[in-house]
């Protein structure tokens, strides 16, 4: 980046930077953001007659291409410049172009303090950077998100530099796994990392004697003798096959030998998902609309996960000693539950033989609060009692303590830190959607949010529990450093400022290898292509077209003039984020896509009077009237409604039918399960281009990603779309089936539940032989918990409790 700078500064185009910050000088904003930046630039250059290459090409465009923030004060300007991903520079240039130098991230912090009237000399600084100094690391920003891939090589090369003591460690922490009492994989008999290289070799030859197909049980004591307990498999061929493996990875280690052997270590039996919020219960009760996603998330992956570690346990041969999967999701009891089943303390999950939803209370000490639903925003001052009361609970249903713990959000990764640290578990962190890149200048303007929105405690919530979890299961690149053009979610965590509260220097190591992309499934029993006939009820499909297109209730708004047009087909929550008034506008503008299709979505809400908030009701409002704006009562069918999944599968279904599409307009979206949803039904999908929908259309990304901000351009792309279609027949089909495809293939649980107990198992061997640093960080965040957060905390339940007097 120096060497650009200089280039501009020392150069002929130093004028066109300065006529530039002229421009922006001249408008009362102080503070510029990369679109604004970019928009300026091409005025200049169009105002200036420069020619097509300096935009892009000239040493001042490529400068401009990559600065993300411009901050101007009286004497300076600062520059904010982003060369690559995941790596952020400051420079600051001189009111009289005298110095253009680099400066450091405390100064900017300083700066954009001053900016808003809210600096203070002396605050708190928080820097995360000591704590993953000794810590193996990605060097390739490319290779973000393959943490698991990454400390297999890193382990495998020690194995190999060091191979005695590391050897001595992989026998320390097989000989340490047991379960209920029950001694596994290793005995006393074998004392050593050494004697253990030499047992296997005479458990393999013991082996090769006997039928691959022959049970465990007939050659168990024969393997006890030699030292071996039960785990390595349920027949002589898996046995044989798990023994081969570890003789390999000492002698020869390779990290797709780890991976492979790691796998088949029986270490994971009790896991808890932590999800506190919502409304968790399987009928009636799938979330408030903030939460939908997340309870049929964690409800999917309960399933998923005990399925699997079923599977991995027989595979293992302890099903004979009675050892079985034990999965929890964790959540809140809610007494007023509004006739759901969320005041029942356990209930078992269908489909499973030992999941379970497991209801804690909050503490009663504020039941006028504690005993209805608490949203998201106000949920922190009950969640240390919560998480104390929690462990006896899981202590008391498991009988034990769980072997890992999942959070989900922000509420749920909090308590997942707490469970823990009290209890030594593996952490994993899910944040799925992070508020602070969701909000503008949320960290700016905390204090004028505080209210309602209480970002203080959330973002120092988030930063706690994303350091201190083992590893942090994402669903795409982008969620942790977004793309070239733009910041990622937990990007967005690494420096920042809270003024007047504190200043993050290092909020978080994007390199780290905790970072680990673990895209979820789609429970393809109930979404599965539209074309899969045999599969599908004839008399619902019917049900659901009478629905969607002609069925007259008060939850549905419209009446279709034309039903045979191609429908457009949505499914959202309302909020300004989600963007449905977006695509309702979009629809409104272009009487070409009036022409040729008819708009259909579903929402939770119809009328601004059942919305639960007033942005919510303000929305509905805005809907209703773009409809009559542009007269488009003839032309949308709105549903208002809830509807279970088995029905939404088919809407899916009969939409493609129709041969339709799927449009989701969202101004951000971390990553999007209706999209899979959509995907894998045949429907062909547009998305927003902000999020994680970028991975999941990959290489289709030109033709099926939308600006949402930019309302005329995404319809002329659903009518290219929709022209091909019209002229080439087979071009939905060829969509379709694509679609359909590469959500089986890469977004599937089964992927998603191996991984991630891979990822479990490793790094809950990477904190044993490795814990130094581990411990020193959770100090640090505990500080950050007792000295910022509690106190915080506390004063939400004041107000609570004020409110309630």
């Amino acid at each position: 980046m120096y060497e650009l700078v200089q280039a501009v500064f020392n150069g002929d185009e130093k004028t066109a930077l300065h006529q530039l910050i002229y421009t922006l000088n001249a408008s009362d904003k102080r503070y510029f953001l990369r679109n604004e930046i970019l928009q300026a630039f091409a005025d200049y250059c169009h105002q200036s007659q420069k020619p097509a290459y300096f935009y892009y090409s000239s040493s001042v465009g490529k400068l401009i291409q990559y600065t993300h923030e411009i901050i101007i004060e009286e004497k300076n300007t600062w520059f904010v410049v982003r060369p690559k991903i995941a790596n952020q520079e400051v420079w600051r240039l001189t009111a009289d172009f005298n110095s253009f130098e680099q400066m450091t991230q405390q100064a900017l912090l300083d700066v954009i303090d001053r900016l808003v009237n809210r600096h203070q000399p002396h605050i708190l600084e928080i820097d995360l950077h000591p704590f993953y100094e000794g810590s193996p690391r990605i060097d390739d920003p490319r290779n973000i998100g393959q943490g698991l891939a990454y400390l297999n090589r890193y382990l495998c090369n020690q194995l190999l530099a060091d191979p005695q003591y590391w050897v001595e460690m992989l026998y320390q922490a097989l000989q340490g796994l047991q379960h209920d009492g029950i001694r596994l994989l290793l005995s006393d008999r074998i004392p050593s990392g050494i004697h253990l290289a030499k047992q296997i070799k005479l458990a393999l030859k013991m082996l090769n004697e006997r039928s691959p197909h022959e049970p465990y049980e007939k050659f168990r004591f024969d393997l006890e003798e030699l030292g071996f307990e039960p785990g390595w498999g349920n027949t002589a061929a898996r046995v044989s096959e798990t023994l081969a493996l570890l003789d390999r990875l000492i002698y020869s280690p390779e990290p797709g030998i780890l991976e492979a052997f790691v796998a088949r270590v029986p270490a994971v039996f009790r896991v808890v998902l932590i999800s506190i919020h919502g409304w968790v219960a399987q009928e009636d009760a799938l979330g408030r609309d903030e939460t939908f996603s997340q309870v049929i998330y964690v409800l999917e992956q309960a399933r998923s996960l005990e399925n699997e570690l079923r599977e991995q346990i027989k595979l293992a041969g302890l099903d004979q000693l009675g050892i079985k999967p034990h999965v929890i999701i964790l959540t809140r009891l809610i007494p007023n539950c509004e006739g759901t089943f969320c005041n029942l303390r356990l209930e078992k999950i269908h489909d499973t033989e030992n999941a379970w939803i497991l209801r804690v209370p909050f503490g009663e000490f504020n039941p006028e609060i504690t005993n209805n639903w608490i949203s998201k925003f106000e949920i922190w001052p009950y969640l240390e009692t919560f998480a104390l009361d929690a462990e006896k609970e899981l202590l008391t249903q498991f009988q034990g303590k769980p072997n890992l713990l999942i959070g989900n959000y922000s509420d749920g990764n909090l308590v997942a830190f707490i469970l823990s640290r009290r209890m030594k578990v593996t952490q994993c962190n899910i944040a799925h959607s992070l508020e602070k890149p969701k909000h503008l200048f949320s960290n700016l303007y905390w204090q004028d949010l505080e209210d309602k929105y209480h970002f203080s405690v959330q973002f120092t919530a988030d930063l706690i529990s994303m350091n201190a979890a083992e590893f942090i299961i994402t669903s795409s690149y982008q969620e942790i450093v977004g793309t070239p053009d733009t910041i990622g979610q937990y990007e967005s965590y690494k420096c920042f400022t809270m003024p007047q509260l504190y200043h993050v220097i290092d909020g978080i190591d994007l390199f780290s290898t905790k970072f680990n992309l673990v895209p979820p499934g789609v429970n393809e029993n109930i979404f599965f292509p539209y074309s899969q006939k045999e599969n599908r009820d004839s008399n619902l499909r019917t049900q659901i077209h009478d629905l969607l297109f002609t069925r007259e209730d008060t939850q549905i708004f419209g009446h279709l003039a034309h039903p045979d047009k191609r429908p457009i087909f949505a499914v959202t929550s309302i909020n300004s984020i989600k963007n449905l008034t977006g695509l309702v506008e979009c629809f409104g503008q272009s009487q070409a896509l009036q022409e040729e299709c008819n708009l259909i979505f579903f929402s939770s809400k119809l009328h601004p009077d059942e919305a639960v908030n007033p942005e919510e009701a303000e929305e509905i409002q805005k809907i209703h009237g773009i409809i009559e704006q542009y007269n488009l009562y003839s032309k949308i069918r709105w549903l208002g409604m809830r509807i279970p999944s088995s029905n939404l599968g088919e809407a899916y279904r009969v939409i493609a039918d129709s041969q339709g599409i799927y449009v989701h307009f969202a101004r951000f979206e971390s990553f999007g399960r209706s999209i899979l949803e959509a995907m894998i039904s045949g429907l062909p999908t547009f998305a927003t281009q902000f999020g994680g929908s970028l991975e999941i259309i990959e290489n289709q990304e030109e033709e099926f990603n939308l600006n949402p901000t930019d309302l005329g351009k995404t319809a002329k792309k659903i009518l290219f779309f929709i022209e091909k279609c019209n002229t080439h027949p087979e071009h939905w089909h060829e969509v379709s089936e694509w679609m359909s495809q590469r959500i089986h293939n890469r977004y599937n649980w089964h992927l998603h539940s191996n991984k991630l107990l891979q990822l479990a198992k490793m790094f809950t061997f990477w904190n044993f032989v490795a814990p130094e640093n581990n411990e020193a960080r959770d100090r640090y965040m505990e500080s950050l918990f007792h000295l910022i957060y509690k106190p915080r905390a506390e004063r939400i339940l004041e107000k609570h409790m004020d409110n309630n007097s």
